[in-house]
């Protein structure tokens, strides 16, 4: 493949992944972010964690 078709097909390719990129941004401009769910998925495994803590420790009886 002669070096110039090639970077114009370079160049083609490039252009076609901008527009798609931006094209993804507009669709997901009204979603939330990934900080909000992050934050939510924290504050759930804390509160998690914090009852697996607090659960009364059950030993079983053990028989002689």
């Amino acid at each position: 493949m002669h070096t110039d078709v090639h970077l114009q097909l370079h160049a083609l390719r490039a252009a076609e992944l901008r527009t798609e990129a931006a094209e993804f941004r507009l669709s997901r401009a009204g979603a939330p972010g990934p900080g909000r769910l992050r934050g939510l998925l924290g504050w759930f495994l804390v509160d998690l964690g914090l009852r697996l803590v607090r659960r009364p420790h059950v030993h079983a009886a053990r028989i002689a």
